[in-house]
């Protein structure tokens, strides 16, 4: 027994070494493409992530990286044509499946269902909220998963409760009666709206956050509150590639409340 510990420690010790070597590299991309995400450069960061799989194929970290920039470039690929539109569905199911993977390689970590959660979100807006009731239900039971795990920091709990948010308001636009068939009657407004002051106390930072949460505001007539909320997105640093988008959607809601 006690000379296979004195073996067992004696392999561990040459093992360091590569295994420190192994990890370099990988920190290095993983490091690499999440500064081409901050620039926005979607494209560049999947293929630093995608060269770091070959090396790690079952890395959570790339894993859920990976989802993110697919999700990201079908965001903004062209939707023309048919064809065009089935390639950005395509795309948004494949960052869907790299978030599952992420999932089930750690089921504790909230980023997972969260960027599951996104995937899916992105696909029901696609196709349509009552044509995708499950994928909706999907998104809503991801992000509040998310946020009963309660790990990953400030910054993916503010979003998980964004998601949470926006998947309530967006499904309450529709009509009550119709969304309850469908499986859809929990969506609530009322809700959205303390979700979004949820996601907001935890990441003030996010451009996004206000200008979802002043939608909800002046779905209710809380016009006073809602420009409050579209002068904080006014004041935010850009922080996401579809940051000037909104911000033009926050000067035209400002227009349009102003003097109400």
């Amino acid at each position: 027994m006690k000379l296979s510990k004195t073996l067992f420690m004696f392999f561990i010790v040459l093992l360091l070494p590569v295994l420190n070597n192994y990890s370099q590299p990988i920190n290095h991309l993983i490091d690499e493409g999440d500064k081409y995400y901050k620039q926005f450069n979607n494209e560049k960061a999947l293929e630093v992530f995608k060269n770091a799989e070959k090396t790690d194929p079952n890395n959570f970290e790339i894993l859920w990286r990976i989802s993110r920039s697919l999700v990201e470039i079908a965001e903004k690929m062209p939707e023309n044509t048919g064809e065009q539109k089935d390639a950005q569905l395509a795309t948004f199911k494949k960052g869907f499946e790299y978030a599952d993977k992420a999932v089930n390689k750690e089921p504790e970590n909230s980023i997972g269902y969260l960027r599951r959660a996104v995937a899916n979100g992105r696909i029901a807006l696609f196709k349509g909220l009552f044509s995708v009731a499950g994928v909706v239900n999907s998104v809503r039971a991801d992000a509040e998963k998310a946020i009963q795990l309660n790990n990953g920091g400030n910054f993916v709990q503010g979003v998980a409760h964004y998601v949470l948010a926006r998947t309530h308001a967006k499904t309450s636009e529709k009509w009550k009666p119709a969304r309850a068939i469908l499986g859809l009657g929990w969506a609530d407004n009322d809700v959205a709206l303390e979700e979004y002051k949820k996601a907001i106390a935890l990441y003030s930072g996010y451009l996004m956050f206000y200008v979802d949460y002043a939608i909800s505001l002046d779905r209710e007539d809380d016009y006073k509150t809602a420009r409050e909320m579209l002068n904080k997105a006014f004041s935010c640093q850009k922080q996401h590639q579809d940051d000037e988008r909104r911000l033009a959607e926050a000067k035209n809601i400002m227009a349009e409340i102003k003097d109400k």
